[in-house]
């Protein structure tokens, strides 16, 4: 299979060799990229923890590093139901899947959380740069980003103005700690969103054309 972006200039990263495990016919799928900010009010945990809850009671199909403390957390909400989940690492693909610290290992088993990375298996380590790239690579695949909570200033902010500028549509939470983001274009999320309809409204990139190349791990 092979993929590339729907967007004319990608400024980002204009060839993704990415690799698989799991049914990698999900990345075709419209998707919802979700990202939070290591440290978020608690306000804005509550408004996430309830987010996911409507994203797997839904069928949204989700995408993220779930790094972060929050998105490590959705990701726990998202895996209790039998809808897939793409999880996008910023190493390697996993010899053994983690247990910790979210157990991943029956979802994969089970086919509902497919891995996605675009480094090779010689990468084992995450840091600062491969997180970066790893980012771009989830708003690229998504349809389109959520973002609970960006830290003024940080690499979270920059992504989202990145993502503003290139006219991919952007929610976050209405809420005081978003004040940047709202000014800078980002859609507010209300509780009347319809996510499915809005998921496949937009694109990300493309399935089964020439460009970037995805081949299965083992």
């Amino acid at each position: 299979m092979k993929i590339r972006p729907k967007r004319g200039n990608n400024t980002w990263h204009p060839t993704w060799v990415l690799r698989t495990k799991g049914d990698e016919t999900v990345l075709n799928r419209s998707k919802v990229a979700l990202f939070c900010s290591v440290k978020c009010p608690g306000k804005l945990i509550l408004d996430t923890y309830d987010l996911a809850k409507r994203f797997r009671d839904d069928g949204i199909t989700v995408i993220s590093g779930f790094h972060s403390p929050m998105e490590q957390e959705c990701l726990r909400i998202l895996l209790r139901s039998q809808n897939p989940v793409i999880w996008c690492l910023a190493r390697g693909l996993y010899h053994r899947i983690p247990s910790k610290p979210v157990d991943c290992r029956l979802a994969v088993n089970e086919g509902r959380l497919v891995m996605v990375t675009p480094f090779p298996d010689t990468v084992r380590y995450i840091t600062a740069e491969t997180a970066t790239t790893r980012n771009r690579l989830v708003v690229e695949l998504a349809s389109i980003v959520v973002v609970s909570h960006a830290a003024h200033g940080g690499k979270m902010e920059t992504l989202c103005l990145d993502i503003l500028a290139e006219d991919k549509p952007l929610y976050t939470f209405d809420h005081s700690a978003n004040t940047a983001l709202i000014e800078a274009g980002a859609i507010k999320i209300g509780e009347s969103t319809n996510w499915q309809l809005v998921a496949s409204a937009s694109t990300g990139a493309s399935i089964g054309r020439a460009g970037t190349e995805i081949s299965s791990g083992s």
